[in-house]
């Protein structure tokens, strides 16, 4: 399972106390940005992908770690039917050019999938978030590369 369909199945990792690890963001945009993320993360650890919904646009695209593309539509109701028993990120970089950020960063995931599998993720992660006209950042795309660690 991806971690788009992990972490919404969107899904980030090891145990649900494991904390968020990074290097704190240093300007306004970048911590807005990593805000989101954790967002994203939090959504996750309540299985609850409804908390990131409104941040991902609707033209947005995942490349899962198998190859599959998929939509936001997919991705969140594959996300509504996953069951997270711990989240984690780590090592989360956000990188800001103008009205685009590009954040970089490891999940594990650990749970059971939509069909009641067992779900065990360890995947790298690029996260695109765009600056939109409204002024809202919205994550726009991401891509999910297994961490064979």
């Amino acid at each position: 399972m991806t971690r788009t369909l992990t972490r919404f199945v969107i899904g980030f990792f090891l145990f649900s106390n494991a904390a968020w690890s990074q290097t704190p963001p240093t300007g306004k945009t970048e911590k807005a940005v990593a805000a989101l993320e954790e967002r994203w993360l939090r959504s996750q650890k309540e299985n609850n992908p409804d908390l990131i919904a409104p941040a991902v646009a609707d033209k947005f695209v995942a490349t899962q770690s198998d190859g599959k593309v998929i939509g936001k539509t997919e991705m969140l109701a594959s996300a509504k039917s996953a069951k997270y028993s711990s989240a984690e990120y780590g090592e989360v970089k956000v990188t800001v050019f103008g009205n685009t950020a590009i954040v970089t960063g490891f999940e594990k995931l650990k749970g059971t999938d939509s069909s009641g599998n067992p779900l065990d993720v360890n995947e790298r992660f690029t996260d695109t978030w765009v600056k939109m006209s409204n002024g809202k950042w919205q994550c726009v795309a991401s891509q999910q590369t297994t961490n064979k660690m």
